[in-house]
C-alpha cells in the first residue's frame, strides 16, 4: 500500500449504466494510494452498475449531486465507462458545466472505455490525444481529438484507456497523475 494520494479526495462521476469494474477498480486503486473518494451523479440515491453492459451488477450509493459539488474539493476525477453511463451524463447540463470548470482548472482526469462521450459533449477533446473503446473513435475525431489505439494515453493530465483489460495500466497512471496535481489543461476544448 502506497500513500501518494494521502489526504486527497478523488471524485468519481457516474450514472446508471456504469460499467462496475471500471468504477470499482480505479476507486480501489486510488484508495489504496491513500485517497478518499466521493461518488458524484446526476441525482442522489443509488446508481445501477452493469457488467458487460448487459447484466445488472451492484448498486452504488451516490455521495453528492454533481450540481452540488465544488471542483476545489477534489484532486482528481475518474470517469468510468459503460455505454449507458456516459450517455446519461452527457445529457445533463450540470455535468457538462462541472467538466468544463474542471478542465479550465487544469485538474487531472482519468477516463476509460465509453467515458469520453461525456468529454466530447463538453467540447473537451479538441486538440487532445486520447483513446477509448473503439466505437467512440469517430465521435472523438469529429470533435477534434486525436484518437489512438493504446493501452493508456496521457495528455497533460488527461489519462485515457480503452476497456477493462487496460485497468492495471490505467490505475497506475491515474494514481501518478493525481499525485502530480494540476496541469495546463485550460487551453483545450472550449477555448479552441
Amino acid at each position: 500500500m502506497s500513500n501518494e494520494l494521502q489526504g486527497q479526495k478523488i471524485a468519481i462521476l457516474a450514472a446508471d449504466g456504469v460499467e462496475q469494474v471500471e468504477l470499482e477498480s480505479p476507486r480501489d486503486a486510488v484508495q489504496a494510494a491513500g485517497a478518499t473518494t466521493e461518488l458524484l451523479s446526476i441525482d442522489t440515491g443509488e446508481i445501477q452498475a452493469m457488467n458487460g453492459d448487459i447484466d445488472k451488477g451492484d448498486t452504488f450509493q451516490v455521495d453528492k449531486k454533481v450540481a452540488d459539488a465544488d471542483i476545489d474539493d477534489y484532486a482528481g476525477l475518474i470517469l468510468p465507462g459503460g455505454v449507458m453511463n456516459p450517455d446519461n451524463l452527457r445529457q445533463d447540463a450540470d455535468v457538462i458545466a462541472f467538466l468544463q470548470r474542471w478542465f479550465q482548472a487544469g485538474k487531472p482526469v482519468g477516463v476509460i472505455c465509453h467515458g469520453p462521450w461525456t468529454l466530447v459533449e463538453a467540447d473537451l477533446v479538441r486538440g487532445r490525444t486520447i483513446t477509448s473503446f473503439p466505437s467512440v473513435r469517430t465521435d472523438i475525431v469529429n470533435a477534434g481529438g486525436d484518437w489512438v489505439d493504446e493501452e493508456v494515453v496521457c495528455d497533460q493530465g488527461l489519462v485515457s484507456s480503452r476497456n477493462p483489460d487496460d485497468l492495471p495500466a490505467f490505475n497506475d497512471k491515474i494514481v501518478e497523475e493525481f499525485a502530480e496535481g494540476e496541469h495546463r489543461v485550460a487551453e483545450a476544448g472550449a477555448t479552441a
